[in-house]
């Protein structure tokens, strides 16, 4: 059997340059050679309290080094990590750790009560608790501190795991039905950073800016694991701000930024006189489409940057595609597969379609990044994994240069009056009125027409901009059952914690 376990990487890492900064937090730096002990601590302590190797073990903290601590300590120890959103309510908490089998929760100081309730609700998931140096925040009856955990001394050892075993039980963001745990194999997160990071150039030379949530796909697998496997030193930022992600790559000189859309839109708000971010040299986006204006506007702003953007999921351990070459890249498209990857457009029976934005079908993936399965859902694996094909709900067109162009999700395709609208199409064209700053189209049920297409809109600071005005900015862009009927102008879009639009909260 091959033997190979994901902590591997920090081994390595470590093997190679010991006192070089692996992260930045605040005024402090960790090494490579303390995160390796500190995880080599709590592999043992987590062994020590009797889990057993395919055990799991829930993560509810945001950017701080003890995440970092905790992945790899767990990883080490051949039990299965499985991160935890913090702004997961007590229920929220008590669902994943009892749909997961969970065996221990660590969460943070902050989120610890409701934590703890939700621990306590599935049967009592023992507790720890991370606390600041200095908190003074009391710790609810019946916790442990994290600490503890790193007190029953070290383990050199990584415990020999099988590159098909389960390392992460990544949760989908459940936007139908219940959340779902993709599995992914320790073999699967190698791949996909190390694919991943060749494509980017990666050198040990590289600072990354850590400011996308770890604990989903994205920061975990283009940030957290592309740093470690190269050798980079990452600056962790626990909560997105503009003017924090710009302290960072001006303080440690950062040269690659992965973001959202809604992060590149703060930053191109933030006044940049007199501050000197010149050591950038590759921007990456994801998680959404990035509309084509904020694209040209970031690039005047930053120059020497080019956003390269990719396309992935939970449940291809990131990334499936990427625009490989700044040189060659087309905008508004998601680029090709990554290496080893391959990717189909289809129609609804399966099968694939000519290159053409008039062939728009489903894409479908196959390759060493797709999940095992949802864990304990035969029948929701069943659903997406048919014939070897991850089928995605995306849709997409190819161009005769083999680059693919996301139009929509399937469930988000608005159909009015028996005609397609796609909502992305309708947004690059709000996009592109110089009031707005982020928008989002969704469809309304309608009586007569069966849906409605409706606008959310913000506008720019300072800017001004009435509704009708808007809708006749699109009417003169976009054919009469495209257009929204309704533009309504919000202080703010609802966003998850990756500053992904939720589009399921405006429908409702």
């Amino acid at each position: 059997m091959m033997s190979f376990n994901l902590a591997t990487m920090l081994r390595e890492s470590t093997a190679a340059g010991p006192d070089k900064p692996l992260m930045h937090f605040g005024d402090q730096s960790f090494s490579y050679a303390q995160v390796d002990e500190i995880s080599g601590q709590v592999a043992a302590g987590l062994l020590g309290l009797g889990l057993e190797p395919g055990d799991k073990v829930a993560v509810q903290l945001p950017n701080l080094p003890q995440f970092l601590f905790s992945y790899f300590g767990i990883l080490k120890a051949g039990l299965v990590m499985v991160p935890l959103n913090p702004l997961l309510t007590t229920h929220e908490v008590a669902y994943h750790l009892a749909d997961s089998d969970a065996k221990l929760l660590i969460t943070f100081e902050q989120f610890a009560e409701s934590a703890f309730r939700g621990a306590q609700e599935t049967g009592a998931v023992p507790t720890y608790i991370v606390n600041l140096p200095g908190s003074h925040v009391p710790r609810p009856t019946g916790t442990r501190r994290f600490d503890e955990l790193c007190a029953a001394g070290d383990s050199r050892e990584i415990h020999p795991t099988s590159a098909d075993d389960t390392a992460v039980l990544l949760y989908t963001s459940g936007t139908t039905g219940k959340p779902k745990g993709a599995e992914l194999t320790h073999f699967q997160l190698y791949m996909n950073c190390t694919v991943s990071g060749e494509l980017f150039g990666f050198s040990p030379d590289d600072v990354v800016v850590g400011v996308l949530p770890l604990f989903h796909v994205f920061g975990l697998s283009c940030v957290l694991n592309i740093t470690v496997r190269f050798r980079c030193s990452m600056a962790l930022i626990p909560r997105f701000g503009a003017e924090a992600a710009a302290d960072a790559i001006e303080r440690h000189r950062c040269t690659v930024f992965s973001g959202v859309p809604t992060m590149f839109v703060a930053l191109l708000q933030l006044d940049t006189t007199g501050r000197d971010l010149s050591s950038l040299r590759a921007v990456n986006s994801g998680g959404a489409s990035l509309p084509g204006e904020v694209i040209r506007a970031f690039e005047e702003k930053f120059p020497g940057t080019a956003i390269l953007e990719g396309y992935g999921l939970s449940e291809t351990a990131s990334t499936a595609t990427f625009n490989i070459d700044a040189r060659q890249r087309k905008v508004l498209s998601i680029g090709k597969p990554i290496w080893g990857v391959e990717i189909r457009v289809v129609d609804e029976d399966d099968k694939e379609l000519p290159p053409g934005e008039e062939h728009v079908g489903e894409i479908v993936i196959r390759g060493h990044n797709v999940m095992k399965g949802y864990y304990k859902k035969p029948k929701a694996t069943a659903e997406v994994l048919r014939n070897g094909w991850l089928h995605t709900g995306d849709l997409a067109y190819r161009d005769e240069d083999g680059y693919l162009f996301i139009i929509d999700r399937l469930k988000d395709l608005i159909i009015r009056g028996g005609y397609n609208v796609y909502p992305r199409e309708v947004e690059e064209v709000l996009y592109a009125h110089p009031a707005v700053a982020e928008t989002a189209v969704v469809g309304r049920p309608d009586e007569r027409l069966g849906e409605e297409v409706v606008a959310y809109v913000t506008l720019k600071p300072d800017a001004a901009a009435e509704s009708d005005e808007l809708i006749a900015h699109c009417k003169e862009w976009l054919a009469a059952y495209k257009y929204p009927r309704e533009v309504w102008i919000l202080a703010e879009l609802p966003k998850g914690p990756t500053g992904k639009i939720l589009k399921r909260e405006l429908r409702s």
